[in-house]
């Protein structure tokens, strides 16, 4: 397998004057040092208006940032949002990091989560979907054509020749983000790679791994003309410590990553400016909830570690993404964390990535036939609204027209 890290740039309260310059540059040294150890992809979030969840509203900043600091590790946007961005400034800022890169940068794309952020830019929850398809056919060929219109629903511009182009071609690799588990499948239909944010288990990755590339050979429709991009990563919570007790002490960031996605999901932003986040997480972090999560993620020692990660290994997971950044979990603890990782447990799976790849190999040619088994019993979403994360667009759609016909919001 292939590892990365992950930024949601979290930062909980009490803040001081220089509280967000001090995250940014600690993530700097981070990922430098990721970097050096021979970590293979750091990833960068955008959100908007999540205070102290995520202070990473222009990943395209940090990750060119990251990009003059470090030689080899791929710089990925996990994910630019397209239902808040015009699409040819997508296009132009992902080209303009893919040239000051080298040519390292990954293109992963989502809708936003919800009314927390869509609204503030007059979008709309339950457009985000066709949003999101008609944004990918605008900005993908803006990559190669030098005079190109797109004339949708949403966006509509005039013949243009947009620039930069990217250095890759023809344009960075192309991922979805896949924070409802179900869009994983759609990640193989659109010849996507799939960003799974719904913290999978070993189990459940089997069955959609299988999902993934049964949809991406029998079932392909990609949005517009790009290559295939046959990937899956999963992003996992982590802490590696000398002993399980230690990681798991050191892993409350992990829990409130979890917490606050959530408080996001069902409250949206309640109190601009005066929530207090970590204040409200002192009481969940004691229910059982909690603790089962420090369960659920790479936390533990390198044995501990090596033994789960064997079981994303077995089920064909291309890459792991571990979440170290989260709460206030300090500097030292992540690197440290970082450090013993890549000593004691990345060794082994990158030793073992050819045999990954000549099974995808496999997979993709025909050799090898994937048996279709059942994912009902892994539908697992992500801590947000359900009542964005669970329901189709269509089912969206009708639940907020009737609300609008009842005179709701």
């Amino acid at each position: 397998m292939k590892f990365g890290v992950f930024y949601e740039h979290q930062l909980p309260r009490p803040w001081t004057a220089t509280s967000e310059y001090d995250l940014l540059q600690n993530s700097l040294e981070q990922v430098a040092l990721a970097d050096r150890l021979g970590y293979d992809y750091v990833w960068a979030v955008e959100h908007h208006f999540l205070e102290e969840y995520s202070h990473c509203s222009a990943p395209e900043v940090f990750l060119a940032a990251a990009s003059q600091r470090t030689r080899r590790i791929r710089l990925g946007h996990g994910v630019v949002q397209l239902t808040t961005n015009q699409p040819q400034r997508v296009a132009e800022r992902v080209a303009t990091l893919d040239l000051v890169s080298g040519g390292r940068v990954e293109l992963g794309m989502g809708e936003a989560a919800g009314p927390a952020e869509l609204h503030p830019f007059a979008i709309r929850v339950r457009d985000k979907r066709e949003r999101w398809e008609e944004a990918v056919k605008a900005i993908v060929p803006m990559f190669t054509r030098d005079n190109w219109e797109f004339h949708g629903q949403y966006y509509d511009f005039p013949a243009r020749n947009v620039i930069p182009k990217p250095l890759q071609k023809p344009h960075p690799p192309l991922w979805v983000a896949c924070s409802n588990i179900q869009t994983i499948a759609k990640a193989g239909e659109w010849q996507m790679g799939a960003l799974g944010f719904s913290f999978v288990s070993p189990e459940a990755a089997r069955a959609w791994v299988h999902r993934y590339y049964n949809t991406l050979l029998k079932q392909p429709r990609p949005l517009a003309d790009y290559p295939r991009n046959a990937n899956i990563a999963i992003v996992n919570g982590f802490m590696c410590a000398p002993t399980d007790e230690e990681a798991i002490a050191k892993a409350s960031g992990w829990t409130f990553f979890i917490f606050a996605l959530s408080y996001y999901g069902r409250k949206g932003v309640d109190a601009p400016g005066t929530s207090d986040l970590w204040r409200e997480y002192q009481d969940w972090r004691r229910t059982e909830k909690a603790q089962a999560a420090l369960k659920s993620g790479l936390i533990g020692s390198p044995a501990t570690i090596r033994a789960r990660l064997r079981q994303f290994e077995a089920a064909h997971v291309d890459q792991v993404i571990l979440l170290n950044q989260a709460g206030r979990t300090s500097h030292e603890d992540i690197c440290m964390s970082l450090e013993l990782f890549a000593a004691e447990v990345m060794p082994e799976f990158q030793a073992r990535q050819a045999e990954q790849e000549a099974w995808k190999e496999s997979v993709l040619d025909g050799r090898l036939q994937l048996e279709e088994l059942d994912t009902g019993a892994y539908d697992l979403y992500a801590h947000q609204n359900e009542d964005i994360v669970r329901l189709t667009p269509e089912q969206l759609k009708a639940r907020m027209a009737a609300k609008e016909a009842g005179g709701g919001n």
